[in-house]
C-alpha cells in the first residue's frame, strides 16, 4: 500500500506542475482587463510569418474598436453624457455589441477623468445604468 501511495503521489509531483503551467498560460492569453496596446501587440507578435518578416497587410477594424474610438472622440469634443448616450443606442441597434459595451464604457470612464484633470468627481456626475454601470467602475478605477 505504501507503494502505491508513494508511485500516486511521484506521479502527481510530475504532472501537476506541467498542468498548473499550462493552464495559467491559457487562462492569461485572453484577459478582459488587458489594454489595447497589450492585444495590439500580441496580434503583431502573431501576426509574423514563418520566414520571420511582419505581415504588410492591414487587419479590417472590428466594429467594436470603430465604435469605442467613434465614442472617445465624441465624449472630448462634446460630453460623457453624449457618449454614453450614443453607446447605448448603438448596442439596441447592433445587440453584438452588447458584450463589448461594459469594457467601452470602462474605456470612456477613464477617459471623463482624464478629460476632467483627475476630477473624479466631475466625471461621476455623467455615470448612468449604461453595462451594468461600467462607466462607474472606469472612473472609480481611473486614479487607481
Amino acid at each position: 500500500m505504501n507503494s502505491a501511495a508513494r508511485r500516486i503521489g511521484r506521479t502527481l509531483a510530475l504532472v501537476l506542475p506541467v498542468v498548473l503551467v499550462l493552464s495559467g498560460t491559457l487562462a492569461v492569453t485572453r484577459v478582459p482587463w488587458a489594454s489595447r496596446a497589450t492585444e495590439s501587440q500580441a496580434l503583431t507578435a502573431s501576426s509574423t510569418s514563418t520566414s520571420g518578416k511582419a505581415s504588410t497587410k492591414a487587419d479590417p477594424r472590428t466594429p467594436q474598436d470603430v465604435l469605442h474610438d467613434r465614442l472617445l472622440v465624441e465624449l472630448q469634443e462634446k460630453n460623457p453624457g453624449v457618449a454614453l448616450t450614443e453607446l447605448q443606442a448603438a448596442v439596441a441597434k447592433n445587440p453584438r455589441l452588447a458584450r463589448f459595451c461594459p469594457s467601452i464604457a470602462r474605456a470612456l470612464g477613464r477617459a471623463a477623468v482624464a478629460k476632467y484633470a483627475g476630477a473624479q468627481h466631475r466625471a461621476q456626475e455623467w455615470s448612468r445604468p449604461v453595462c451594468d454601470n461600467s462607466f462607474a467602475s472606469g472612473v472609480a478605477n481611473a486614479t487607481q
